[in-house]
């Protein structure tokens, strides 16, 4: 028996890396996934299918009320229900670190759409499934930039900050519905976008190590067993609440 057992999950962004592994880590578990990204995430949906779990893949872009209305649809048709939501779609592997005079009003628009209005998006849309069961989990994904105000990616921190707010402000809301609401904020974790992006050179990420108690870099693996405790009955007396995962960059 998994600790997730028979709970339908919808997981955002997906396709690779971070998401990935939380769809996989989830699904371990015994969760049903409704996994989706811009592009159906096939890919990741196929390696859960071929380890016996289920999974379906969606194309999907949060920051389209219409495309979110329609997985949410799918995934309660498929599974007859949604009892958890991590938002984990967003910019950052790919964002160039850069002073904030540097940072176009386009570039700060489009940061603020994926990583705040998508989650607004993708909450508002679950909120329906979950006052009819009575029972919800929203998992959102925040930063430790936010403990932190780390310079040259003003745009990401902000956004992220409002993550965090957003997160408090839902669980006071939806309480009372029998919805939980609670944040993850990982430190810079090496997924492969990272690896890939010539803006986080090897003194970034050697400095970034250098101030964690735990002093190695950090995986997405480093990150499911805290999504897998908030996405189980384990944490049903806890909401509000933003645990950092950074191996103690961050200690708050």
């Amino acid at each position: 028996m998994g600790r997730l057992d028979g709970r339908a999950i919808i997981v955002t962004g997906a396709a690779q890396g971070i998401g990935a592994s939380y769809a996989k880590a989830l699904a371990a578990e015994g969760a049903r996934l409704s996994l989706c990204d811009l592009e159906a995430p096939e890919t990741t949906a196929a390696i859960i299918r071929q380890a016996g779990g289920e999974a379906l893949a969606v194309a999907c872009d949060v920051t389209s009320a219409d495309a979110v209305s329609r997985l949410v649809l799918k995934t309660e048709r498929e599974y007859g229900g949604v009892q958890v939501l991590v938002n984990n779609a967003a910019m950052f592997g790919a964002l160039e670190p850069k002073k904030l005079d540097l940072i176009s009003s386009d570039e700060w628009d489009r940061v603020m759409a994926v990583n705040v209005r998508g989650s607004f998006e993708c909450v508002k849309a679950v909120l329906p499934v979950m006052r009819r069961q009575k029972y919800g989990k929203i998992i959102n994904i925040a930063s430790g930039t936010v403990f932190k105000g780390t310079p040259l990616l003003l745009h990401y921190v902000a956004s992220k900050g409002a993550v965090v707010a957003l997160t408090r402000a839902v669980a006071r809301e939806c309480g009372e519905d029998g919805i939980r609401c609670n944040c993850i904020a990982p430190g810079l974790t090496m997924s492969q976008a990272v690896r890939d992006n010539p803006g986080y050179v090897k003194a970034m990420v050697e400095a970034n190590t250098a101030s964690r108690a735990l002093k190695r870099e950090e995986t997405p693996e480093d990150l499911t067993g805290a999504l897998v405790f908030l996405a189980s009955a384990e944490s049903d007396f806890m909401t509000g609440q933003t645990i950092v995962v950074d191996g103690g960059s961050v200690m708050h």
